[in-house]
């Protein structure tokens, strides 16, 4: 999510060990020069994003041993993790650098990434609207979905690099303190404008949702099942994902508007708040991904193995002769007196 904490760091000349805050001769300056608060949110952040790296890798690893990736909604879950990966590889990358090409790719790496899981959190929003309140499948708009993610998640991490915008910005490389009218325009802005527009849009969603539930209550008809079905089947898996993004940008929004009102003086709860949560993704996916009942009832040692024997084993392709079935009628071309004529022949 959100990628510089605030405040700035200087050069030093301490013939200090090197910190998580203090490294290539520079130091914190943020919270007055307590490099112990400084220490504490950087290691908070990698820390989070190291938890958040091995969640992503669990649930990739549950997905390709059980072969979900076959269901759409499965793959887009898929795409939201692997981007969500690739995210807490830029977090833990975050360090202090000075300004060159290390950390302009630093901090390319984290805007691009972030821009990713945004989008495809996006894409599961408006999939959920679609299917939810519009009843449209969406599968066939899947390579749509790979166009926009990536293409407008390159473009926007592509935009700072003119006129030298990345560089340090805090504990770590983003855009640059002094580029605030980049960070607003690259990142802030869209993301406020996004985050209001999921939310208005996710709770219509649980809005129709219940009152769809509520109105098949009592009855059945196929229609009405195959509804229940599609919301068994593609809308509850995706459901959680939105909410789980919106839940983790509260802090990191609360601060940066802490941010924008008193700059220079960041509050060190908030920043604490913002780091845990900001990296945050790819773990709680992987907790709600794992209590997911379906998922659940696969994750014992019988049902593991059976699967990656399953997935180890190549069965070989063979070809089996042609032969050619005796010509029958179709049962279902036929009419009740040719049935009868039938069983009598029998």
């Amino acid at each position: 999510m959100e990628n510089s904490v605030g405040g700035n760091f200087t050069p030093s000349d301490g013939n200090g060990l090197p910190t998580p805050t203090r490294q290539a001769g520079m130091v914190c300056t943020l919270f007055d020069g307590d490099e112990a608060k400084c220490d504490a949110v950087v290691g908070v952040k990698k820390a989070m994003a190291s938890l958040s790296l091995i969640g992503c890798l669990f649930m990739i690893g549950v997905i390709w041993l059980f072969k979900k990736h076959v269901v759409f909604v499965q793959r887009l879950i898929l795409y939201l993790t692997i981007a969500a990966f690739f995210d807490s590889t830029a977090y833990l990358m975050a360090n202090v650098q000075p300004d060159g090409p290390l950390c302009d790719f630093e901090a390319f790496w984290l805007s691009f990434w972030d821009w990713a899981v945004l989008l495809w959190v996006t894409c599961l929003t408006v999939n959920l609207f679609l299917i939810t309140v519009k009843m449209i499948r969406m599968d066939r708009y899947e390579i749509l979905y790979h166009a926009i993610c990536w293409t407008v998640a390159l473009v926007i991490s592509l935009l700072p690099l003119i006129g030298d915008n990345y560089g340090p910005a805090g504990a770590w490389c983003w855009i640059k303190e002094e580029s605030t009218a980049w960070r607003f325009f690259t990142w802030y802005g869209p993301l406020f404008i996004i985050i209001i527009a999921m939310f208005i849009l996710y709770s219509y969603i649980i809005f129709i949702l219940n009152k769809k539930v509520k109105s098949w209550q009592g009855t059945y008809e196929p229609e009405i099942e195959r509804n229940r079905q599609i919301l068994k089947a593609e809308i509850r898996p995706l459901q959680a994902y939105p909410f789980i993004y919106l839940a983790l940008s509260v802090f990191p929004l609360i601060n940066r508007i802490q941010n924008a009102a008193n700059p220079g003086n960041p509050i060190f709860a908030l920043v604490i708040l913002h780091a845990l949560t900001s990296p945050l993704q790819g773990l709680v996916n992987a907790v709600v991904y794992g209590l997911d009942r379906e998922t659940r009832s696969r994750l014992s040692w019988t049902q593991i193995k059976a699967a990656y024997q399953g997935r180890s084993i190549h069965q070989p392709i063979r070809e089996y002769p042609l032969v050619s079935a005796p010509e029958t009628p179709e049962l279902e071309d036929m009419g009740p007196l040719a049935m009868k004529s039938l069983k009598h022949s029998m």
